[in-house]
């Protein structure tokens, strides 16, 4: 099946080398360019594309907006670019925020030096991200769960979990072997050591919403792995720390796992724990696929610490996160997989279930209630 994209940019060189990029790939069809948001909007309706290519910066109304228009008419799969700088970070978590899919760097030198690497790289997530659920108007552009408003994080000390919500859990068992599980009944209770969260595609998002339903004093530390460019996880960690009652920062080796804490993993290089329950952050390993990677921090914590680990697979593209969470089920930790119909990729997730290894598979806006509900 062909895949119809709209490429929006302002810039004729951009529009021409993404469209010849694109149009290579006889399972891809450009169906028509943009040089502005208000275009762009335009396009999308007349055109009704597969996936929509968008640039930030534009005159008349820059990208954000208009993925915000294109997701309340005729929600699409947008795939952003975006500059590999502090900046760029901020505007692309505003356009993920904003409902856009996945991203890019925008980086004309890389085009010009490796266009093979670029075209495979734009064309698979071309591919992918045409696969989501981006369409389905009840997901896209969800806002997070509002926390309740506190004037500083509080300090750390006796849990106090926030008032529990109205809508009951569901409890269909889940299916065993299955690519599709039905979502789990509430959680078993247990003294955790940590949590361990692992996600991709969608996982910005996904992770705002189900990190700001914990409270300031939750019990257990946190670890965070978010496949994201070095120059971003800081500025993904500084928005998270922002909007959350907990504390989250960009993990740093030598810090200490503590309660409330979450601990992202930095952009390309790969993070461990060791039984200290220190951090430990190596270089990105090149013949690994992910930096970080999922895998990697499981596995790590599987060692360190045994039975006491609830990690929480979240969309996200691919299978990372699999055979860590192998480990982890091997040393008798509990194991989490985010469901279909909340995923904006069920990759990752359905890697986890095929596999039999989710101990629970619930829904993106019950995951944090029943991380409070699990750790005491």
């Amino acid at each position: 099946m062909v895949v119809k994209v709209l490429v929006v940019d302002d810039s004729g060189f951009f529009r021409r080398r993404v469209s010849e990029i694109l149009s290579a790939d006889p399972t891809i069809q450009v169906i028509g360019t943009a040089t502005n948001g208000k275009e762009a909007i335009d396009q999308a309706l007349a055109l009704k594309p597969d996936v929509i290519t968008m640039d930030y910066e534009m005159p008349l109304m820059d990208g954000i907006t208009a993925v915000r228009h294109i997701m309340q008419r005729c929600p699409t799969p947008v795939l952003m670019f975006s500059s590999l700088t502090h900046e760029g970070a901020r505007v692309t978590l505003d356009a993920l925020d904003a409902g856009a899919v996945d991203f890019l760097p925008k980086n004309f030198e890389d085009i010009s030096r490796n266009p093979e690497k670029v075209k495979q790289m734009l064309c698979e997530k071309v591919h992918s991200i045409s696969r989501s659920n981006r369409r389905l108007s009840s997901y896209s552009a969800a806002p997070a769960p509002s926390p309740a408003p506190v004037a500083s994080k509080p300090a750390l000390g006796g849990f106090v979990p926030p008032p529990a919500p109205a809508a009951p859990a569901r409890t269909t068992p889940i299916a065993s072997r299955s690519t599709t599980a039905p979502v789990s009944a509430a959680p078993k209770r247990k003294a955790y050591k940590l949590v361990a969260i692992g996600t991709s595609t969608g996982g910005p998002v996904a992770l705002q919403r189900v990190l700001t339903q914990l409270p300031g004093n939750f019990p257990a530390p946190i670890v965070l792995v978010q496949h994201m460019p070095a120059a971003f996880t800081k500025a993904f960690a500084e928005r998270l720390d922002k909007l959350c009652r907990i504390s989250v920062k960009e993990a740093e080796d030598g810090d200490m796992l503590r309660p409330g804490l979450a601990l992202l993993a930095p952009g390309g290089k790969q993070m461990m724990i060791d039984g200290r329950g220190a951090v430990r952050i190596l270089p990105g390993d090149e013949r690994l696929n992910y930096k970080p990677c999922v895998d990697i921090t499981f596995g790590s914590a599987a060692k360190s610490f045994g039975d006491k680990v609830l990690a929480v697979v979240l969309t996200g593209m691919g299978a990372d996160g699999r055979e860590g969470a192998r480990l982890l089920k091997q040393g008798g930790s509990a194991v989490w997989a985010q469901d279909e119909a909340s995923c904006v990729i069920y990759g990752m997730p359905m890697a986890i279930v095929k596999a039999d290894l989710a101990d629970a598979v619930y829904s993106l806006d019950d995951i944090g209630r029943n991380l409070i509900e699990a750790c005491h």
